[in-house]
């Protein structure tokens, strides 16, 4: 049963977000005046540094320079090895790695043949939920959202888990190799329950299968026919191994820190970061990519014209097309400048397959918007140094494999779970102390009016 306002109760609530307005003002001046770091950047539009790390780097300008932004190609490092290195090895060994760089960012080294057929068969075991779960949890509480059933089915693990609030190093990597294995099974579960109760479409579960990849294993349990191809698969492996961590400052990421660093359990810290990333400035825009490339098809007469294209571009920074938000999806990054590699390297692969299946003007149009929407961006906003994320790309990755567009946020979820886990650890052993930034108090001295003397 869902909830909606009551139309006798509008008029009411009109008239408190009227009282909150009179009452509540932060103006643009205040953030200057008192030097806070919006957004936790400094004025350069660097990040604030805030911890310390040894799983992953995320580089886009030269950090040796403290007063700007010296932009360089993006690079994405994981353990000191670069992601790049990761993927093109992976295809000459013929093979499928998520699972491999699931071991990277937990443990810190690269797996031998036989520790990765331990991990293999331990994950194995654990992609099933427990008895009941998926009944209880999830067909008869559905949905419409698959991001939040995702994180209510986090925290419901907490009553499965017998040792939920045990912090031994050993229950930690349990925890996390168990919730990295579950969390693909707990998204298709909860993706075909909304189907059939939003959607009114027939929903099926399949066994997972033990000695299958992550990445085939989504496939298959998500399919009627529980068929797919070899190339989806490894280009779904792929997406994942890109979208695994992206340093400790992304917004999910650090929402896995501090609530790690404040002693909670595991599933309050990892269903934190699936609400972070379902945002749309966060893991959610490539959804909002796939709605504005559908947005300028549908306006665009000559999807080959690159000026009708850019005064498109120039009327969503106005605000006057789109969802009229100001924003070009799936262009800039906070610390990308020339080149986000994931973008570079989803773009790399995904053109074979866009021709393949009959999507190459969809991925032509990306190719444009990633040209143009920097200098529009520069034209009318004065930003430079903008390049395209991995968003602008993803989702038309997950297009071309019948993926839909309810599953885009959630697969980077399945994905971004194991950086989670592997930040969490580590908050554990080596942070050691409550994450608390500070805030300005901005209000002025009162003095406190007995009710019967209160006035409008």
């Amino acid at each position: 049963m869902t909830r909606s306002m009551p139309e006798e109760q509008r008029e009411s609530i009109t008239y408190l977000c009227e009282e909150f307005k009179k009452y509540n003002y932060i103006s643009d001046t205040d953030w200057k005046k008192y030097d806070v770091k919006r957004g936790l950047r400094n004025a350069n539009g660097t990040g604030v540094r805030a911890g310390l790390t040894s799983i992953c780097n995320v580089l886009g300008y030269d950090e040796s320079i403290s007063d700007r932004k010296e932009p360089i190609d993006g690079k994405l490092i994981y353990r000191g090895i670069d992601v790049r290195d990761i993927i093109e090895t992976s295809k000459v060994e013929d093979r499928y790695i998520f699972e491999e760089v699931v071991w990277l960012l937990l443990f810190g080294s690269l797996p031998t043949f036989g520790q990765l057929r331990l991990l293999r068969k331990v994950m194995g075991e654990l992609r099933d939920l427990p008895d009941g779960f998926a009944e209880d949890m999830i067909l008869k509480c559905p949905s419409p959202n698959v991001m939040n059933k995702m994180a209510s089915c986090v925290l419901a693990l907490y009553s499965y888990d017998d040792l939920a609030e045990e912090k031994s190093l050993e229950n930690q990597l349990y925890q996390a190799i168990s919730l990295i294995s579950c969390l693909p099974t707990i998204m298709v579960n909860a993706y075909q329950v909304k189907r059939h109760v939003y959607d009114k479409k027939s929903m099926y579960f399949h066994h997972t299968h033990a000695d299958m990849s992550t990445a085939q294993n989504i496939l298959r349990t998500n399919r009627s026919n529980k068929t797919f191809t070899e190339e989806e698969a490894r280009l779904l492996d792929l997406c994942m191994v890109l979208h695994a961590d992206h340093g400790g400052g992304n917004n999910s990421t650090f929402a896995t820190r501090v609530l790690t660093s404040t002693g909670t359990d595991i599933y309050s810290s990892i269903a934190a970061s699936i609400g972070s990333l379902k945002g749309p400035l966060h893991g959610g825009a490539n959804i909002k990519v796939m709605q504005m490339l559908d947005d300028i098809k549908e306006h665009v007469s000559d999807h080959k014209d690159e000026d009708e294209i850019r005064a498109y571009l120039e009327g969503m920074v106005d605000k006057k097309c789109g969802d009229q938000s100001g924003l070009i999806y799936g262009i800039g990054h906070a610390i990308y400048t020339k080149s986000d590699p994931r973008a570079v390297i989803l773009r790399d692969n995904l053109e074979h397959l866009a021709v393949e299946k009959g999507l190459e003007d969809d991925f032509n149009m990306l190719c444009t918007i990633q040209r143009i929407a920097p200098q529009v961006l520069e034209q009318k906003k004065g930003l430079k140094n903008i390049c395209a994320n991995v968003d602008l790309f993803s989702g038309l990755v997950y297009r071309t494999m019948n993926i839909p567009v309810d599953l885009y946020t959630p697969l980077f979820a399945v994905s971004r779970v194991a950086g989670w886990c592997a930040h969490r650890v580590e908050e554990i052993v080596f942070g050691d102390k409550l994450i608390r930034p500070a805030y300005k108090y901005l209000g002025v001295d009162r003095e406190y009016i007995p009710i019967k003397d209160r006035k409008l």
